[in-house]
């Protein structure tokens, strides 16, 4: 099936070729149809699906063949919020894409930055608004804002937007938007609490779930690496030493634990940046421009910090540190693998992280391959405490011993 078998207006065809898109991936194929005929939608797909362009392109239609001819400046009638700036600025950034033959105008609003140049954007007027739940509420609040005229909705990583506690002001929000809307719902994964939500937004949606059984981007191929916490480095310094990874997105559980790396990282001369909630929004998207053009080769990130990061031809992320939400695994591999383009993902997993490699497994139904016989391989015990001085120079011993690299057993990543 092409586009143009969808019922998709020309101005956007002609936006989607310009895009480089030629056949709609299956959320776009089974979404845009019902979408089209303004049915409400409750979605469960993970990031990398293409569901961006699945809600985007029928609002987008809709709204073109619906277009306000009145004097004074545009309404907001479609309204998408997301949990996170990243995520915000590239569905707005597809908006724009999707839209750019169509003269409609699409603003972002997110906290982190003054709001001096977002409200001389909606003073101009948007007939769509990308918003983060915290800045809608205050531009509201402030009357910059108003969700009257809204006539489609959408709430994007919803699961994210409970991880991070947004629920009671998503709840405001709702409040606040017109009964007579088309709204849709997305999420990776589908708890109880997500169903809930759900049923509280939406009336009868018709509802897509792609691949439920495998929630984990289908052209990603999957590594763990047993290696102790105190040689992770080593081996990380090792496989861009040794592998041929062209762009490498790491994941850290902590900001600190992602600025020692890109110090390790800097030190053997290696072009690394770090992006997580101590960084400015100005310093997060120069380093994230930086990674997509290729003038630093390893980004570094926190979660949330990497929620909405979409890089054409990621070739490799890495779990440095194993999530212990599960969930969260999914939403990392997900970076990569995306559109048409395949990727891998990797993983260390130290004595302490066992639980939960084991709680991820479970989710993913699969057990990961194993690369074995690399230079740093850890037994995954958990070490004892040193609490001697004879403890500590054995573990000097150990260390330097360290370095004699076992004969490496020829076990592809994408096995």
């Amino acid at each position: 099936m092409t586009f143009d078998q969808l019922g998709i207006i020309d101005p956007i065809l002609k936006a989607l070729q310009k895009e480089g898109y030629s056949r709609p991936t299956p959320i776009q194929e089974q979404a845009i149809p019902l979408l089209l005929d303004g049915k409400d939608l409750l979605g469960c797909a993970q990031t990398g699906t293409g569901k961006t362009a699945a809600f985007a392109v029928p609002i987008i239609q809709h709204l073109y063949e619906t277009k306000v001819r009145r004097k004074g400046t545009r309404p907001v009638r479609a309204l998408i919020v997301a949990p996170t700036r990243e995520l915000a600025i590239q569905i707005h950034d597809s908006f724009q894409a999707y839209g750019r033959f169509t003269g409609l105008r699409s603003v972002v609003v997110y906290g982190g930055v003054k709001q001096g140049k977002q409200v001389q954007a909606l003073q101009n007027g948007a007939d769509i608004l990308v918003a983060t739940p915290g800045r809608l509420l205050d531009l509201i609040g402030q009357g910059y804002i108003s969700l009257d005229e809204v006539t489609h909705s959408v709430l994007d990583e919803a699961d994210h937007m409970l991880d991070m506690g947004f629920i009671h002001d998503i709840k405001r929000i709702v409040r606040l938007l017109p009964e007579d809307r088309q709204s849709l719902f997305f999420s990776a994964t589908m708890s109880k609490e997500i169903e809930s939500l759900s049923r509280k937004i939406l009336g009868q949606p018709a509802r897509i779930t792609i691949r439920p059984d495998q929630p984990t981007a289908e052209r990603v191929d999957q590594a763990l690496y047993y290696v102790s916490k105190r040689d992770k480095r080593k081996l990380l310094l090792h496989l861009l030493e040794e592998e041929h990874i062209e762009s490498l997105l790491v994941f850290s559980r902590t900001k600190h634990g992602a600025n020692k790396i890109v110090k390790v990282l800097d030190k053997a001369g290696i072009k690394a940046a770090a992006i997580h909630g101590n960084k400015s929004q100005t310093n997060r998207q120069k380093s994230l421009n930086a990674f997509k053009d290729g003038d630093i080769h390893v980004l570094v990130a926190t979660d949330i910090a990497a929620r909405g990061i979409d890089v054409d031809e990621l070739s490799h992320v890495l779990n440095y540190d194993l999530p212990n939400v599960p969930e969260t695994y999914v939403h990392r591999i997900g970076r990569t693998g995306r559109a048409k383009a395949s990727g891998i993902a990797l993983s260390f997993c130290d004595g302490e992280e066992r639980a939960y490699l084991r709680d991820i497994q479970k989710l993913i139904d699969q057990r990961i391959p194993v690369i074995e016989g690399h230079p740093y391989e850890d037994d995954g015990t958990v070490p004892p405490k040193d609490t001697s001085n004879n403890n500590r120079s054995n573990h000097r011993r150990g260390k330097s011993s360290s370095k004699r690299r076992p004969k490496r057993k020829h076990q592809s990543h994408r096995s």
